[in-house]
């Protein structure tokens, strides 16, 4: 496996015809939509672009992207991009770490440095790991996709190639959140030898979409009627954040992708849109994340092109179901460490492991939404560290 350097270089045309886009934007009319009830507040939007246009420095973003050590490779015919950090430390262990939808790498910026230099950030050297961060295929910099049926499952067979093949680690760790946490457990799954454990932010069945209503959040089934009030309330509260962009993304994510490729301000507005609502936010976006981070990380799908492929992430994984590779109990045997966020998972809402892996660590948080490392990268390194402190 050919492994390349990588530079993030983005053409100054490309820069250009963004900045015309933006200018030119058709915005809608937009009335009684204060509370964000019908869908991104175009006023608040108006003045994110106003702050894309005269204040974000693109070239700043990239330069502090490009300070790490970026590769690319291909994989069974696939681009896929990388980072790559060695740890200082005795002994680091090898740790891939997955992001999501609408995640990207530079999500998880925040802890690369205290994964790969612990007592550079508080921690002892012994708690030091080699860090490796992919973009997932179709998303980022691991593009142009041109392959079907890419999806969690596939992608963690790519993984472990890149672990094994590409980088030379006999064994080694995994973490991920999201569809991250779908790739981390298929490793846990399937390639069980190879694996020294994993962490997890999210806890997520593998047969989430192996329903006859993939594109329904719910799988056809309602909110029972024997829990509390205030569970109920939690569970329709948590549909309804994420039920619209499934549904869109597995029917009909390539007729959404010719709107949102045309127009920066509706890729903003789509992707903004989520960060809001799975973030421990409050209603107030920038209370989790900066405008710097808002921009940037919507400017990696916009400069690569990679909404559409991000999106039939979901549809692929619909239209091929997960099957097991083995029929053991638990579906993973290696151990597992997990972190909750009450922001993501109210009162441990829809989490259920019975029959899916034995816990090794377990954490919980009275804070912090979905991009758990991104909202809190502190309680999220603490937590791998502890997860595979007795596993070294």
């Amino acid at each position: 496996m050919k492994i390349s350097l990588f530079t993030i270089d983005i053409p100054q045309a490309q820069l250009d015809d963004l900045h015309d886009r933006l200018r030119n934007t058709n915005w809608p009319h937009d009335y009684g939509n204060d509370d964000w009830q019908y869908g991104t507040n175009t006023a608040y939007l108006r003045d994110l672009v106003d702050y894309w246009i005269n204040e974000h420095d693109w070239r700043a973003a990239e330069a502090e992207i490009n300070s790490h050590n970026h590769f690319k490779t291909d994989i069974d015919g696939m681009p896929i991009h990388f980072i790559h950090e060695k740890g200082k430390g005795p002994e680091p262990i090898p740790l891939i770490l997955s992001h999501g939808w609408p995640w990207c790498f530079w999500d998880l910026r925040e802890v690369i440095g205290p994964l790969t230099d612990p007592e550079a950030h508080g921690g002892q050297a012994e708690d030091a790991f080699d860090v490796v961060i992919p973009s997932l295929p179709g998303f980022g910099f691991s593009t142009p996709l041109a392959t079907p049926g890419i999806n969690f499952w596939r992608t963690a067979d790519m993984w472990h190639k890149l672990m094994k093949e590409g980088l030379g680690y006999d064994r080694f760790g995994a973490q991920g959140g999201d569809w991250g946490a779908l790739v981390t457990n298929q490793l846990g799954h399937k390639y069980a030898n190879s694996l020294i454990g994993i962490h997890l932010t999210n806890v997520i069945p593998f047969t989430l979409f192996n329903t006859e209503r993939p594109w329904d959040i719910t799988g056809g089934n309602t909110v029972p009627e024997d829990i509390t009030c205030e569970a109920r309330k939690a569970a329709h509260a948590r549909q309804e954040r994420i039920a619209s962009h499934v549904a869109v993304h597995v029917l009909d994510p390539q007729t959404l992708a010719v709107g949102l490729h045309d127009s920066p301000a509706g890729l903003l507005s789509w992707l903004v849109k989520r960060r809001r609502a799975w973030g421990d936010c409050n209603g107030d976006v920038e209370s989790r994340f900066t405008r710097e981070h808002l921009i940037t990380t919507t400017m990696i799908y916009w400069l690569t092109n990679s909404f559409n492929t991000s999106a039939r992430y979901y549809a692929e994984a619909a239209h091929n179901p997960w099957q097991p590779a083995h029929t053991g109990t638990p579906q993973i045997t290696v151990p597992v460490g997990v972190t909750l966020l009450e922001g993501d998972n109210p009162g441990g809402l829809g989490r259920d492991t019975s029959g899916m892996f034995d816990e090794h660590y377990t954490n919980s948080h009275p804070t912090g939404g979905h991009f758990a490392p991104m909202e809190e990268p502190e309680v999220v390194v603490a937590d791998i560290r502890a997860t595979f402190r007795s596993l070294r």
